[in-house]
């Protein structure tokens, strides 16, 4: 199994996802969506965890990869004494039933190849029955089904399926796995070759709909591609990550479950969607947020399922060693009961995208609009868990008291924009209260910086979004100076760390270790050296973040410069994002200084609602 996460590359059909490893071994596979039981679970434990590796038997001498132009078809080519082979992996978007699809294609001399298909339902603890039909495998357990279709002879050993074929230059070798609920028939058989030619009309087709053109577009497209992998096409849900416990630090515990869509998440996504052209997606996204907050405003959870659910209880599997021993293994998650304020200000500032963007309203949104922001305004003085999810006490967090501001702001601007009816003559002190609150006891006058919280002198990185949600230009002192405290105390290596107190004897989120470098703080800080004027350093930073990508584009949600290896959840949304709209940012900053390549005045101003209003 490959020791990094980098190591990986992402299969998705729009409905869930696997990670191939670089070694022909895909380690991590749920079926049928992105938050079901792990069929193949090594990713998280050992090979008899369920994997399914396809490999020459002789000693590879070198390995290459990529994804074939801008899709998600991969090619892994590995080379021996006695041959080479194209490893050629996709995911069929859904037509029938999920698939997986694997051909292995000679390219030169005579190339032995071992077949090793290891399924084991709900996360690597159930062996399947194993049973032949009409020259197909079935792996059947419970209500899960999962067929292997292949001209090359299989056998049964030791609960696993395996092959042993050559392959010589020219010829194709196609393998389909199929998942099916075990009381429905077998799917009907599929042509590998006709599959992968849909597939690769199908993200081309997707891909030219993209309306960058900047000179950062090949990251961008791949983390375009990726936000749309991470969707579930019948709801329009965007997962955070496809995976779960993929630890924060080396064999810590910092492992939590990023399979679920998290509301915080939502206007940026929005903006980077639209903004990519992409209005569609944007509006399946918007509509899915909008279903899934429906209700009273106090039942507004911090994350839901991909078609809404509420419910997502945490619990450990015991079974799984974890991923390089990271200990334990969690799916669910325990922060869906959480009060964090901050997301109230998030949804209404994607609602006021959308209008802009021109999304659909069917009336009902302007409703809803107003009682979120009723409810801010009776609880915006109240502490919470905060952006980062603490499992500690509850405090009265800056960042979440400027989203509160932000909720109402933008609520405020709307009724003046699109003539709504609002009760602005509350909702205008109630702003000023708000801002007048964070400047007063947010603000650490002594340091010149904003804090992470009111009853702390700590910082907190989330202070870098106060520019880019419009509470303060980039430009001012206040921010000037907290920029200057955060790149003296969470800047490490040229990267920035979420915030000063994580693994220290008073943990602010109740977890006595370290954490990696935050990559969507990086961007953030990138966003404020544009913005604030420091353009040079803003490019030099996000030239840095992308060459953290792995080898095939993908960022995880942390790094650890010490040990040069990517961490967490993998790939992870809240990282291509922000890669996204920064791109955009310093190409708007570029096309704006002036002939003598002095920024604008105010560089934030025309941007407020567009570029800069989320990174």
């Amino acid at each position: 199994m490959p020791s990094r996460i980098e190591d990986y590359a992402l299969l998705g059909d729009t409905q869930t996802a696997a990670l191939v490893g670089s070694d022909g071994s895909i380690d991590w596979l749920c079926l049928p969506r992105f938050d079901s039981a792990a069929c193949f679970a090594s990713l998280l434990g050992g090979a008899d965890n369920g994997r399914w590796r396809i490999a020459p038997r002789e000693s590879v001498r070198t390995t290459r990869r990529r994804y074939r132009d801008d899709t998600l078809v991969l090619e892994t080519e590995f080379d021996t004494a006695e041959g080479g082979i194209r490893l050629v992996d996709f995911m069929p978007v859904r037509g029938e039933a999920p698939r997986v699809v694997r051909l292995v294609e000679g390219l030169h001399g005579r190339s032995h190849i071992q077949m090793d298909l290891r399924l084991r339902f709900d996360y690597g603890r159930i062996r399947p029955w194993l049973r032949h039909s009409d020259g197909a495998t079935a792996a059947i357990a419970g209500p899960d089904c999962v067929w292997l279709h292949t001209p090359v002879d299989t056998l049964e050993d030791d609960h696993a399926i395996r092959a042993e074929f050559t392959v010589e230059e020219g010829e194709v070798v196609p393998f389909v796995l199929s998942w099916q609920l075990s009381h429905q028939p077998e799917p009907d058989p599929i042509d590998a070759l006709t599959a992968l030619a849909d597939t690769e009309a199908f993200w081309t087709c997707w891909v030219a709909a993209c309306s960058y053109d900047g000179e950062y577009r090949d990251p961008v497209v791949r983390s375009l591609l990726t936000l749309k992998a991470l969707t579930y096409a019948p709801t329009g849900g965007i997962v955070a990550a496809p995976t779960t416990s993929l630890p924060e630090v080396v064999g810590g515990s910092r492992n939590w479950d990023y399979r679920y869509c998290w509301p915080r998440d939502a206007a940026i996504t929005l903006l980077a969607l639209t903004r990519g052209g992409f209005g569609e997606e944007a509006r399946a996204w918007y509509r899915w947020l909008l279903r899934a907050v429906a209700g009273e405003p106090a039942a507004v959870q911090p994350l839901y399922g991909v078609a809404g659910e509420r419910r997502l209880p945490e619990s450990e599997l015991t079974w799984l060693a974890g991923y390089a021993g990271a200990r334990p293994v969690r799916i669910g998650n325990d922060a869906v009961g959480q009060f964090q304020l901050d997301v109230y200000g998030e949804i209404v500032n994607t609602m006021h995208q959308a209008r802009r963007a021109g999304l659909d309203d069917d009336g009902e949104v302007w409703p809803l609009t107003r009682a979120l922001v009723d409810f801010v305004a009776s609880h915006w003085d109240r502490p919470d868990e905060g952006f980062w999810e603490v499992r500690g006490p509850r405090r009265h967090f800056v960042n979440s008291k400027v989203m509160a501001w932000v909720a109402v702001d933008r609520a405020i601007d709307d009724a003046e924009t699109f003539d709504l009816p609002a009760p602005l003559e509350r909702w205008r002190p109630l702003r000023d209260q708000i801002r007048k609150d964070v400047l007063t006891n947010g603000f650490d006058a002594v340091r010149r910086t904003f804090t992470q919280s009111y009853e702390s002198r700590e910082l907190d990185a989330s202070a870098l979004l106060i520019p880019l949600v419009g509470f303060l230009p980039a430009t001012d002192e206040r921010m000037l100076g907290t920029v200057a405290a955060i790149e003296s105390e969470l800047l490490h290596d040229g990267l920035v760390y979420r915030y000063s107190a994580a693994g220290g004897p008073d943990p602010i989120d109740g977890i006595a270790e370290p954490d990696g470098a935050f990559l969507a703080c990086s961007f953030w800080l990138a966003g404020n050296y544009a913005l604030s004027g420091r353009l040079d350093e803003a490019r030099a930073l996000f030239e840095r973040l992308l060459s953290l990508r792995n080898d095939v584009g993908l960022l995880a949600e942390e790094y650890d410069p010490t040990l040069g290896r990517l961490l967490g959840n993998f790939p992870q949304a809240f990282s291509h994002v922000p890669l996204i709209m920064v791109a955009h940012v310093l190409g708007e900053v570029e096309a704006r200084r002036g002939g003598d390549g002095a920024m604008p005045t105010d560089p934030l101003g025309p941007w407020r609602h567009v570029a800069v209003a989320q990174i």
